[in-house]
This record gives structure tokens, sequence and C-alpha cells, in this order.
């Protein structure tokens, strides 16, 4: 019988061992990789934080007697062959559309809905469209011109392969007003001027207003004369039942004008289709054969099946996922608030990790790999779940640590000066546990430089200096031994390099490494021991500037 409370100390102790300390994030992804389901994290919560809390509070030596006696709790990780949810399937070769809104770059949350479409393309070897849903918007959520290449480039390294050219629907206008008019000759809309509050007030008594009642020859004229009206002056709606049970399935907007200029196409069009009468007619004439979407457009997907009927076409297979929520960032998901943050100047850019942009992912070290597989683990929820964003990590981690080389970092240095009784003047200490024969050169001065926090919480006791010898903490000592004893382990660095890097929350912290650093490329992916994997980034003023991935 599995002993899940037992299992759960032994993560938390591996854990903290590896890391110095540990915390829930970092436990529940290794029960989920042994049967744990994501409805159960509720009912065993409390256990993992229980665990993460007394394991956090007992010294180095005490987890490992720990550990000791619940080692065998630690599974070794199987890998099994993960798949999707299998999709019904007709006769027809499958189509799909990726089709994000350019309001700002893609980003961890809505990523997963287009990517989801992308996978299922390749599983059944289909097509997918990559349509950039360009239609005006609205002034809370503007087109933002730089979002076409920023989607575009997110859905080349994410290694989508669509059918080209992209599809834009700002160069469809004219498309949709043809079947506009269809819709007003069959009598199924009509130009509407009432206000807001007169809508709302005859959709909850369920009344039909006025406008409704012009023939279909009468509602043609009045849909020409729309384009040339101000601005919320008119729409275009659909008749529907008054009596419907949802008040906002009625006699919904088709189109509206809007004076704002568009990115694309600027001035050249002033009246817009909804994202519903867009999407029935272009799902349509593009032979999609299923739709992957969030449970939040039901209603959008009920009113393009209203327009399909009149038409008397045949339904696309559309799937509804529910939210997926990420834990552990820190931030909302959000592209409007990135937007206003990155407009305002607060964020450096569309790549700023605070955005958890594709682009942002990438610059700091998260591999496209991991963010499919993080998604094809997800796969099709049909309810909204929640993830710890240490799932990504977890995917990640093993895809980089093999090639992943070992640094030393300090943060806040403390000079210690140090009496070398032995002459060690120079050492090769290993790039990489798993590859002994492949080595640093470190030089050894007089002086060493360890963590300011280190100092002061071991001052006065004897540590280890990683690859190096024994000392006893404190600003003059000397070598007690060079036995690798079970004491506390900590970073050191003589011949430094100055170092900054960039966390998710968007702080800098400041320190120092091994100069080997010096030495490497930009875009290479490393470790500093004890601190987590970064990514050099760029060289400026004589500091190098790294982004951290994660632990």
């Amino acid at each position: 019988m599995r002993d899940l409370s037992k299992e759960i100390l032994a993560y938390a102790l591996q854990n903290a061992i590896d890391y110095g300390k540990t915390d829930s994030s970092k436990v529940l992804p290794k029960l989920f990789q042994h049967g744990l389901k994501r409805e159960d994290i509720k009912d065993i919560m409390p256990a993992v934080q229980e665990a993460v809390k007394r394991v956090n509070s007992f010294s180095m030596d005490e987890r490992k007697k720990q550990f000791e006696k619940l080692e065998g709790f630690v599974k070794k990780h199987i890998e099994r062959e993960r798949d999707l949810e299998e999709l019904p399937l007709g006769n027809k070769k499958p189509v799909f559309r990726f089709a994000p809104f350019p309001s700002g770059a893609l980003h961890l949350g809505n990523a997963k809905t287009y990517l989801l479409n992308a996978l299922y393309a390749e599983r059944y070897n289909g097509k997918i469209l990559l349509v950039m849903d360009d239609t005006i918007g609205s002034s809370e959520k503007p087109l933002v011109k730089e979002a076409y290449d920023l989607i575009e480039g997110a859905v080349k390294w994410l290694k989508i392969k669509y059918k080209k050219p992209v599809i834009y629907k700002s160069d469809r206008l004219r498309i949709y007003y043809k079947y506009a008019e269809e819709l007003i000759e069959k009598g199924k809309a009509y130009v509407c001027h009432c206000s807001q509050e007169e809508l709302r007030d005859n959709r909850v008594k369920g009344v039909e207003c006025g406008c409704r009642q012009f023939p279909p020859g009468i509602q043609k004229l009045r849909w020409k004369e729309m384009f040339k009206e101000a601005e919320g002056d008119a729409v275009l709606r659909i008749k529907t039942n008054m009596m419907h049970p949802n008040p906002a399935f009625r006699d919904r907007v088709l189109f509206k004008i809007s004076d704002r200029e568009h990115p694309r196409v600027g001035k050249k069009y002033r009246v817009w289709p909804s994202l519903e009468m867009s999407w029935s007619i272009d799902d349509h004439l593009f032979g999609i054969t299923h739709i992957i979407r969030g449970n939040d457009l039901m209603i959008e997907t009920d009113m393009e099946k209203y327009i399909w009927d009149i038409f008397r076409w045949n339904y696309p297979e559309t799937i509804h996922t529910g939210l997926v929520r990420i834990e552990g960032l820190g931030a909302k998901l959000s592209k409007s608030k990135a937007q206003k943050e990155v407009l305002s100047g607060e964020f450096i850019g569309w790549d700023d990790p605070r955005t958890w942009s594709i682009q942002s992912l990438a610059r700091r070290g998260i591999k496209s790999e991991a963010i499919r597989e993080f998604v094809k683990e997800i796969g099709l929820n049909k309810q909204d779940i929640s993830t710890p964003i240490e799932s990504l990590y977890s995917v990640n981690r093993k895809l980089i640590d093999k090639e992943a080389m070992r640094y030393s970092f300090v943060q806040n240095p403390k000079k210690i000066e140090i009496d070398n009784s032995l002459g060690i003047k120079e050492i090769d200490a290993p790039l990489h546990p798993d590859f002994p024969e492949k080595t640093r050169k470190i030089r050894v001065g007089k002086n060493i430089l360890i963590s300011g926090k280190d100092y002061e919480e071991l001052k006065g006791k004897e540590v280890r200096l990683i690859h190096l010898f024994n000392i006893i903490v404190h600003e003059k000592t000397k070598i007690t031994s060079i036995d690798n004893k079970n004491i506390p382990k900590i970073n050191w660095v003589s011949d430094s390099a100055d170092v900054k890097i960039l966390m998710p929350t968007g702080e800098w912290i400041e320190g120092i490494a091994d100069s080997g650093i010096e030495r490497l490329k930009k875009g290479q992916v490393i470790q500093f021991e004890r601190f987590g994997f970064v990514r050099y980034d760029a060289s400026k003023k004589g500091v190098h500037e790294f982004w951290f991935a994660h632990r």
C-alpha cells in the first residue's frame, strides 16, 4: 500500500539536500510523475506544506539522516509516452486553425490553446492555418503593430509548421460584407439604431425593437447608410428568439462602426465584424474540421452554429477547454496589462520576463520542446485546472541539464584572507558532474570571496569550499583539511568576473562568478551551482548579464 506521507517527506528531503531548501512547487511535480492526479492537489497540499516546513527547519545533517531512512520511497521516474486525448475524426483530412489576436506577444497562458491545435494537426497529419484574428478589437484591448511579428516569431520558435501564407482577417472585410448582405436578404439580420440602454431593456423584457420590422429591401438600404454614419450610431444585429433563455444571445451584434486606425489597413474600413460573424464565415470557407477553444467562448460557438444553420453549412467539431491557472508566476497573465507596461516603459520590452511571453521564456533559456511537452501534458482539460510553473521547469530541466556546464556564483561577496599553507594555486574543477573529464581551471589566490549571507550564517564554523578544501569561516583563516567531510558546502570565487542576473520578477541580482564565464557564447545556458540555471545574454561595460531560467 502506498505511504503517501513518507513519499512526500522523502521528496522534500531530497530536494532540500540538492538545493539548500525546498517548497511545495518542487515536491508536487515528483508526485505527478508517479500517479498523483491534479484533482488530488487540494487533499494532499496540507501534507506537502507541513513536510516542506519540517524539512526547511532541519539542519543539513538531519536532512541526510532522515533521507537515509526514507530513500526507498523516492522512485526513479520511468519515462512514459504521454499522448493527447483522441479527437473524433471524419473522412476528411483534419484542418485546424491557430488564430491569435495581435494585441501583444503570445504569453504562456494563451499559447496553450493555440499550441494544442498545432499538436493535434501534427498528430493526425492534418493542416493548421495561421490566421491573424485582427478585426478592430476594442479601445480597451487595441491591436499593436509589432504584435504581428512577435506572434510569427513565437510560432516559428515553437516549431509550428503552418500552411503558408499567413491569413489576415483585416484583408477579408469585403467577404464578410457579402455574407452580411445575404443574411439581410434572408431576413435574418437588421440594422439597429437603438441605444445600449434600450437594447438591455428589450432583452430583459424579451421585446423586439422597432428596427427589426423593416423588410429586407429597406434593411439593405439602411446597411449601406451604416457605412456613412457616426461611430456608435448603428450596428448590424442577427435576429434571434427574443425569449431565448440566455438574454446575452438575443439579437447579438454582427457588425459595428469604429473610426480607430488599424495597424495594417489604416482607416480603409469603418464597419467591422464581431468574432462570431467572421469565424462563422471563415471556418466554413477555410474548411476547418476541428476548433479547439476556451470555455469562455461558448456563447460565440452557439452563435456561429446559429449562423451555420441559416446557411445550411456543416458544423466543424468544436471542443471547449477549461482555463489553466499557472501557479507560481507571481503575476497574472494578461496581454492587456503587459501592453500598458511595455508601452509605458515600465517593462524593457515584450521579452521582459514579467510578461511571460514566449520571447521572454526563450530569452531565459526555456526550450520550445519544454513548452510543447508542458502543453501536451495538460491536454484537453474540460474543466478549469491549476498547474504549477514548476511542471514546465521540470521538463526543461531534463532538456538542459546535460548541456549546462557548472560555474560558481557569489552574491554580495565577502572577502576572506586564507593562509594557504598547502600552496594550492590552481585546481581543475568539474564542469559537469556527469562528465568528470570536462574540467575548468580555477586560480586559487590568497583572497577567497564567499557570499555575505554564508559569512554571517556560518561565521566561526567549519565549511567546505566546493571542489577545494575546508576552512573555518573568518576574515582571516587557515585550511583545516582537504577531506570531503560531512560539513556545509559553500560556493566561492577567487579569480572573478562581475555578473548581473535578471530574475523573473524583473529584479536584477548582482554578484561575481568564475572568470571562466568570460568565454561563454551568447545564448549559452549554464548552471550557477546551488543557485540555478541561467542563460548568458550579453556583456555590457565589463558586466556579464544573465537571465534566470529556474532552479
